[in-house]
């Protein structure tokens, strides 16, 4: 086994000013399509789910994005709650911060939660709310953390939240605990924010091959877990376009080891599980992911033969982003699929390196468009089967194509040799489902009645 090694996979970060990476848009002040910063921050921050999440502005900020995506909870629900700060005209023309003081009072009298993150948005920023201050006197009198989160929606995208995300966590987070003795040190993984619960599934294969996950940063994650993340001995990123620059800033800060993977498709999974277990230097660990790779693997063969029988041959348009574009294609070849279409718009440069490696030369890329565009592809293509965001289900039941939903608000879990069978059942489904032919044949008033005399 010869894994390769985290300087052949090195990437540049959002903050990379080398000419030709471009893995976070330009921000384009206003542009919130696609999800703003602020929606980005909380992306990334809400799965930390003991601690409180407080929104400094209107309450429509907040509303917006409450509950936007499916990351699963195996206990606590505090980040669940809806607290915002609820400025008014009046607060907006003489200040909001007694208000945010005041929120903050109740929110750790009545939960006594192990930290509070309070988020800036568009209008405190404009009008030069100090939330920083606020947090800093809070925090000493209180006795716990209170979190700033300065990321509002008009200084960029939704990649770039998540960044000054991941940033707000190496600068008041990570480093200011130590973990219990009897937990040992191992991986931490970041960029899984457990959407329907895949994290749980990731945990179990980690823990099956000996293998301890030291923080989740940041699905279903617990505040204190996140403290410690500094004495972890490698780092997975997960999805590297929006916390890259968090793994390698404690690559540079606490000298952890860092590589990018995925756990969409066996082949993936495998590569990720062996890495781990590599730039761990366990040899007796590195045999252990070897029997277990193996049975899956040989086990899932086995699994998915009738859903391969039915699989194989059909092309797929997938349009999706970030580590989705490229990992998706390595599962679905595995089913059989060919990837004929492939949207790019949400993807780094070595996203589409990566992408490149695994799709034929006649893949059309998608780097942008709507709806029209991935129509026009799925018909230029003969596709099958549509894979995207639920925000394109409609277009596709519309138009008579065959969908399987693969972005955060979906409700099944792909991640993994379990999740690999999952995709392969709901494309079966979705295939050969009988409402394609039915919708497809004339309308009973359409069709031709022989004239009975």
């Amino acid at each position: 086994m010869e894994p390769i090694r985290k300087d052949e996979l090195e990437a540049k970060d959002c903050g990379s000013q080398a000419p030709k990476s471009k893995p976070c848009p330009r921000p384009k002040p206003g542009e919130a399509a696609g999800g703003c910063s602020f929606d980005g921050a909380q992306i990334t921050l809400l799965p930390i789910m003991d601690a409180a999440h407080l929104v400094h502005g209107p309450i429509a900020c907040a509303g917006n994005s409450w509950e936007s995506r499916g990351t699963l909870s195996s206990g606590p629900s505090l980040s669940q709650y809806g607290f915002a700060t609820d400025l008014n005209d009046n607060d907006i023309i003489f200040g909001g911060e007694k208000k945010l003081k005041d929120s903050i009072d109740y929110i750790a009298g009545r939960f006594a939660p192990p930290a509070i993150f309070v988020y800036s948005t568009c209008v405190t920023a404009l009008i030069g709310e100090d939330m920083d201050a606020v947090c800093k006197e809070a925090t000493g009198r209180l006795g716990i953390p209170v979190i700033p989160v300065n990321s509002p929606g008009f200084v960029g995208s939704k990649n770039l939240g998540n960044r000054l995300a991941g940033e707000a966590l190496l600068q008041y987070v990570i480093g200011t605990g130590e973990p219990e003795d009897n937990i040992p040190l191992g991986v931490n993984l970041i960029g899984e924010y457990n959407i329907a619960g895949e994290m749980w599934d990731i945990e179990k294969l980690m823990n099956s091959a000996g293998i301890t996950l030291m923080s989740r940063i940041t699905g279903d994650a617990r505040y204190k877990e996140i403290t410690w993340a500094h004495r972890a001995k490698v780092n997975m990123v997960v999805c590297s376009r929006a916390l890259l620059g968090l793994a390698k800033a404690m690559e540079s800060k606490y000298h952890i080891p860092y590589f990018e993977g995925s756990f969409y498709g066996a082949k993936e999974t495998t590569y990720s599980l062996r890495q781990m277990a590599f730039l761990m230097n366990d040899r007796e660990m590195e045999r252990r992911v070897d029997r277990l790779t193996e049975r899956e693997e040989s086990r899932l063969i086995q699994d998915l033969r009738p859903y391969r029988k039915i699989l194989k041959g059909k092309r797929a348009v997938l349009y999706t982003g970030g580590v989705k574009s490229w990992s998706i294609i390595s599962a679905l070849k595995e089913l059989g699929i060919q990837v004929v279409g492939v949207g790019t718009n949400k993807s780094t440069d070595d996203d589409i390196a990566r992408i490149a490696e695994r799709v034929g030369d006649d893949t059309e890329f998608i780097p942008e468009g709507g709806a029209s565009r991935i129509l026009k592809t799925v018909r230029d293509r003969k596709a099958d089967i549509m894979i995207a965001g639920g925000r394109n289900m409609y277009v596709a039941m519309k138009e008579q194509i065959p969908f399987v939903d693969i972005n955060q608000e979906r409700h099944r879990a792909y991640a993994g040799y379990e999740g690999l069978l999952r995709l392969a059942k709901e494309m079966t489904y979705s295939l050969a489902n009988p409402i394609w032919k039915l919708a497809s044949s004339p309308a009973p008033w359409d069709k031709e009645v022989p004239y009975d005399r």
